[in-house]
């Protein structure tokens, strides 16, 4: 008990999104344990503690990763996102002409000698942000102009967005809406904005038409099924009916911890349909208790950015969490057949290697935001004490 209690202590930054993080990692391991039985059936007899084992060290190494970024003086991160991003662009565009193809889609590297795969749009999304987050911050003198000011922030935007597209249309609409948002936080001109949605728009039209000719490269024949069973499909298709089902069977209270039967039939139980999991283990209590997490996190960077005094260190922390965000209420829209399949996994929560991984960064250099704002305070209180004591 000591221990934890000097960890605590130890630990600057906002107590409360420590917790929140430390209970989706929690969930984590209970909704993915429950939910690997018949991927564990058919790829390791049965072995479902190796999928457990799995997600703990993919914790482990995310809680390392976490820690050493909220170690790090976020202002580093300004300094790092051109390099980021340039590293970022040829890294997606080599994804597109040779990365593996895993069901229909080139998503993934693999790290020479390591047999290890990652996905390159989990990199870009951290690059953009922070990218984006930085050119917003040093532009403010110049926000409303549009050659010194909108054109840097525009350029990569639709490049990175349009790269990732072709194989994960969801991802890149996810991090364009996330970069208009940040760019609305940040004050840019709303009829920039609105170009920039209308680019967005000129860009999808292009990566659709060149799909028609090159279908290997770009998934619209998985785009147009997706939105064909959304709009046609009443009951959402065979996906949707089986999350349907779930949902319902855990009642208020759920079938308990470990007691889906779900998981048997639903495509991807353990990643994009995990909360249908959750809902039928721990009923509407446990699906409300994790939307309640994921607005709380956001709730409390809202409130940090109100408290930051520098532009940077706001936009940052206010774009990672609205990427967290969106992309869990995404998840969770799927489940529940409010939008079309999206192949989008709930943050923190879903099995999965560079995801939870990047997700686990992301929260570091919030928490990096937030420990700069606590000392920034605490300094400013201690000489406000130091002034008042001089003036008796």
């Amino acid at each position: 008990m000591n221990v934890l209690t000097n960890i605590l202590n130890n630990l600057k930054g906002d107590k409360v999104v420590w917790l929140l993080v430390s209970l989706l990692g929690l969930f984590s391991l209970f909704a993915v344990y429950s939910s690997i039985g018949s991927m564990a059936y058919s790829q390791r007899s049965g072995n479902t503690e190796y999928y457990l084992i799995q997600q703990m060290v993919f914790l482990l190494i995310g809680g390392f990763l976490l820690y050493r970024c909220y170690k790090l003086n976020y202002i580093y991160y300004s300094k790092l996102a051109p390099i980021l991003l340039a590293i970022t662009i040829p890294l997606l565009a080599y994804t597109i002409g040779f990365g593996n193809e895993i069901n229909d889609a080139r998503r993934w590297l693999t790290v020479p000698w390591l047999d290890l795969s990652f996905q390159t749009s989990d990199f870009a999304k951290l690059a953009l942000i922070i990218y984006v987050a930085r050119s917003i911050a040093k532009k403010q003198d110049v926000i409303k102009d549009w050659r010194s000011s909108f054109l840097p922030i525009i350029i990569p935007i639709v490049l990175v967005c349009g790269l990732i597209a072709p194989a994960d249309l969801s991802t890149a609409a996810l991090l364009f809406v996330t970069c208009l948002l940040m760019m609305i936080i940040g004050r840019v001109s709303l009829k920039y904005i609105a170009l920039l949605i209308g680019l967005g728009i000129v860009a999808f039209l292009i990566i659709y038409t060149l799909g028609t000719i090159w279908p290997d490269f770009v998934r619209i024949e998985t785009w147009n099924n997706r939105i064909t069973d959304f709009l046609q499909n009443s009951d959402g298709g065979w996906q949707i009916q089986q999350s349907k089902i779930a949902i319902a069977k855990g009642g208020i209270f759920g079938e308990g911890m470990g007691h889906s039967t779900q998981r048997n039939n639903l495509p991807y139980p353990y990643a994009d349909f995990i909360y249908a999991i959750i809902c039928e283990e721990y009923g509407v209590v446990g699906g409300i208790g994790i939307i309640i997490i994921y607005l709380t996190i956001l709730f409390r960077c809202i409130t940090l950015v109100t408290r930051c005094p520098m532009t940077f260190g706001s936009i940052l922390a206010m774009g990672l969490s609205l990427n967290i965000v969106i992309q869990a209420f995404a998840n969770i829209a799927v489940s529940v057949h409010l939008v079309p399949v999206t192949g989008l996994t709930l943050p923190m929560i879903s099995m999965g290697g560079t995801s939870l991984i990047f997700t686990c960064i992301s929260f570091g250099i919030i928490l990096s935001v937030s420990r700069y704002v606590e000392e920034y305070y605490r300094k400013k209180l201690a000489l406000n004490r130091v002034k008042d004591e001089s003036r008796h």
